[in-house]
């Protein structure tokens, strides 16, 4: 194997296949990157057995066909302190050669016919969605998404496939958000990404792409890269039970002003305390040791004052991923979960209860 291509377009592909490398046990296959060239293409694959990706390059010249394997991460810290030119890449007697002017550098490699293959699923289901729709809505979600947490349905967002609309869902217990969308032409169904796909699919796709699924795998595609990932094998809980179905008070409120309060009364603590009354809104810290307080005035159509004790980051999280100047607070009293919405996204939030 050989090609011949300018340092930052490989340079670009290698950064992008770092996630889905093995990075616990550098002996292994998986720590790996695959490079084929094939008829004057460069097609490279990371994978770490959940989670994967294939990329083609047809940027390169004086190819000879063949493949090879070497450490992705030695691979990436070679190419970035080379300079902005051609590299040349060979194969010679089982290791890798990279060359550039008069820098030489050797790296070792596994067998190449032994490293797995991406996915072997067949008859994936097309999901009819634009693929930006897709990532702005779970890109709206994923703040929600559990970390490590032993139910491992929660460490991956729900897409739940309904006959009139598609609800993209996250809780990490403390909170329940849901983005949805309209669905014009999918059949019924319900599958679990996990959190690390969701975060690479948002860096990855920034246009159009193909999205296919089955019981097992997800695939994303697009005519330069193949993305996969393994589905989380589990039952997601019954989100729809937990979203209020009447609320007492429903205020539209002004978005920035509510973050400029929420971030000046938690430079010191998160937790804070919202009391709105007929006159405005009052926001204060709950930290015990020190004292943050400011206020709104804002003429409210409510008859009692009721509060809201939350962590501000489920707060500013929601405030950060809506599109509109107003959004919408709602509650029926204080110590219970309370709704906020902004258009096609909307957020449960389960309250830090404070004795009345």
């Amino acid at each position: 194997m050989r090609f011949v291509i300018t340092k930052n377009i490989i340079e670009n592909v290698i950064s992008s296949m770092q996630p889905f490398l093995e990075k616990k046990d550098a002996s292994s296959i998986t720590s790996h990157i695959y490079l084929e060239t094939n008829n004057g293409n460069l097609i490279l694959k990371a994978t770490d057995y959940e989670i994967g990706l294939e990329s083609h390059i047809d940027n390169i010249s004086d190819s000879v066909d063949g493949k090879a394997t070497t450490n992705g991460s030695n691979l990436l810290g070679i190419i970035k302190r080379l300079k902005n030119e051609d590299i040349i890449f060979e194969v010679v007697s089982n290791n890798i050669i990279i060359k550039q002017n008069k820098s030489t550098f050797k790296l070792p490699m596994y067998d190449a016919n032994e490293y797995p293959s991406l996915t072997k699923s067949q008859n994936l289901k097309n999901l009819d969605i634009s693929t930006l729709n897709f990532i702005n809505s779970v890109r709206k979600i994923t703040p929600a998404i559990d970390n490590n947490n032993p139910k491992f349905e929660l460490n991956g967002a729900l897409i739940d496939i309904k006959s009139s609309k598609i609800n993209f869902v996250s809780t990490d217990t403390r909170r329940l958000a849901i983005s949805h969308l309209q669905n014009i032409n999918n059949e019924e169904s319900q599958f679990i990404i996990p959190k690390k796909a969701i975060i690479e699919i948002q860096k990855l796709f920034l246009d159009e792409a193909t999205i296919t699924y089955d019981e097992t795998n997800l695939v994303v595609s697009n005519d330069k890269m193949t993305f996969f990932t393994k589905l989380i094998n589990g039952k997601y809980p019954d989100y729809e039970r937990i979203i209020p179905q009447n609320l007492k008070y429903n205020l539209k409120l002004p978005k920035n002003v509510l973050v400029e309060s929420i971030k000046l009364v938690t430079s010191l603590f998160s937790n804070i305390k919202v009391t709105f009354n007929k006159d405005g809104i009052i926001f204060e810290s709950l930290d015990e040791d020190t004292e943050s307080k400011t206020q709104i005035d804002l003429p409210l159509n409510i008859d009692n004052e009721f509060y809201l004790a939350v962590n501000a980051k489920y707060l500013l999280d929601f405030l950060s991923m809506t599109n509109n100047e107003n959004i919408a607070v709602g509650f029926n009293e204080s110590n219970l979960p309370f709704y906020l919405e902004d258009d096609k996204f909307y957020t449960i939030v389960m309250p830090i209860v404070l004795e009345k």
